[in-house]
């Protein structure tokens, strides 16, 4: 089974990681978060507008600006990160058919889906930056 993020969502992930991870309320340039996390420089200013935008993060102009984090990183977490850099589907994908469910909106496996991704997005929500941060190695 894959679960995976976008391009987008994993990039902002490792660039929250790199926010959380600073000492105090430095601002980190787009140069110095690309090398650390190894984020292309060019899709990174891209990414760091979804999460302004988001309330997650502000954004600094000039050659003292950066980045920092908009709130403390045991304040935010995984899912906040998602939500704000991943599209969320017009009309869910039935998971046996790659389409809408049946013409009753449901599949033989739609309850059981259902409630495994909810368990997923409700697990997403109880693990802070601050949490992953103190757990250890770098992405």
């Amino acid at each position: 089974m894959r679960l995976e993020l976008t391009r987008q969502g994993d990039y902002g992930i490792r660039a929250m990681v790199a926010l959380a991870g600073q000492t105090g309320t430095d601002w980190l340039s787009v140069p110095k978060m690309s090398s650390e996390m190894a984020i292309p420089e060019r899709v990174l200013p891209k990414v760091m507008a979804g999460l302004v935008r988001a309330g997650l993060v502000e954004g600094r102009i000039g050659r003292t600006g950066g980045y920092r984090l908009a709130r403390a990183a045991a304040s935010i977490t995984l899912l906040d990160v998602i939500a704000a850099l991943e599209p969320e589907p017009d009309m869910p994908a039935c998971v046996l058919r790659g389409g809408p469910c049946g013409l009753d909106g449901r599949c033989a496996v739609h309850d059981a889906f259902r409630g495994a991704r909810e368990a997923m997005l409700r697990r997403l929500d109880t693990v802070s930056l601050d949490d992953i941060v103190r757990l250890g190695p770098s992405i």
